[in-house]
């Protein structure tokens, strides 16, 4: 398998980076933190236009019609600024999910979806809570036996607090009598969809969450001094960075397998997305203890903009499956493999 990313898909991933940085600032995202619903509705309308909230959709619904290959690198651009906004759930998620489902629930959401006239929260009961609940237009509500699309009159969302502010977590409470979409084993395995999608769009963020940490650190390190020198020539500092970049480097290929198997609807996908979220998350976790180790006491203030990344990353290590749930997985696929080597299977 290849998994060179092509020029086009680049070229892509930098017009979105460049349209990120400029509009998804540290100061913007404080200003979510003020606002009643929490959300920037300028900058979901700039994201519509520049045609990313249906760049899953296929094409017959209004979207560019891509697949999970193509928007990982942009889901490790949206953890590279912190985007409050849930585009990955939406694009990674609740998108294919509704195409899989089809039918007229398919033909009057995903149009509306790719024009940028309706958010989708996802939940599932691995998390127990869902994000974005009460900004939303629709809510995808995953249970192992029971799938929901469910309106805004068709529950009540409670809220519960995050670490980080930008997250908007809420406990969903649906109302009586409101059906499922999809139950039994149909349901199992949309709820399967959910969460490694979920988990895929947590590790692609944690990568570009750990790659600003790794900036803005350098960037600090190049101008603090001490005896006249800048303290990132120092060796001991420059020691906690290389680690963290190392970390970073070989999370990579996990995540980009993670979505190569997604993409092809591998029958033991599980295992790869969960090998790319525990290291992905292992990696932006090293990369916030370093980052605070580096910044010194400056590093714990709420005016260094390093915790908005800091915290975002301890939350992207806990949704979709926690490390526990995700060892578990992987440890599971590796007894199963072994099992039937052992049976007289050779290398």
């Amino acid at each position: 398998m290849d998994f060179t990313f092509s020029e086009d898909q680049l070229l892509f991933r930098d017009s979105v980076r460049d349209f990120l940085v400029n509009e998804v600032t540290p100061e913007r995202i404080r200003g979510t933190w003020e606002s009643d619903s929490g959300r920037d509705d300028g900058l979901w309308r700039q994201l519509a236009e520049m045609g990313l909230t249906g760049i899953t959709v296929p094409e017959e619904h209004g979207g560019l019609g891509m697949n999970e290959l193509d928007f990982v690198l942009l889901a490790q651009e949206c953890g590279y600024v912190a985007l409050p906004e849930p585009l990955v759930n939406t694009a990674l998620v609740a998108v294919p999910v509704l195409t899989q489902l089809g039918g007229e629930l398919a033909a009057e959401w995903l149009p509306q979806i790719a024009a940028g006239d309706t958010r989708v929260a996802v939940g599932c009961a691995e998390n127990g809570l869902a994000e974005d609940a009460a900004q939303c237009g629709l809510l995808l509500w995953a249970e192992p036996q029971a799938l929901y699309l469910l309106t805004p009159e068709q529950f009540e969302a409670r809220h519960n607090a995050s670490v980080d502010p930008s997250r908007k977590l809420y406990a969903i409470d649906i109302a009586e009598g409101v059906p499922p979409v999809a139950t039994g084993e149909q349901a199992a395995a949309l709820y399967q969809a959910v969460l490694d999608r979920g988990a895929l769009g947590a590790a692609a963020q944690a990568l570009g969450l750990a790659q600003r940490m790794i900036d803005l650190s350098v960037q600090y390190t190049s101008e603090r001094q001490q005896f006249g020198k800048p303290i990132g020539t120092f060796q001991a500092v420059k020691h906690h960075m290389a680690n963290v970049a190392v970390r970073l480097e070989y999370a990579k290929a996990p995540v980009t397998r993670a979505a190569y198997a997604l993409a092809g609807d591998e029958s033991r996908a599980a295992h790869a997305v969960s090998h790319a979220k525990l290291a992905a998350c292992e990696a932006a976790n090293l990369a916030a203890k370093n980052s605070i180790q580096v910044h010194g006491a400056m590093g714990y203030t709420w005016e260094v903009d390093l915790h908005i990344f800091m915290k975002k990353a301890w939350a992207m290590a806990g949704t979709f499956g926690d490390t526990g749930f995700h060892k578990q997985r992987v440890a599971e696929h590796i007894f199963a493999d072994g099992a039937v080597l052992g049976a007289g299977t050779t290398f």
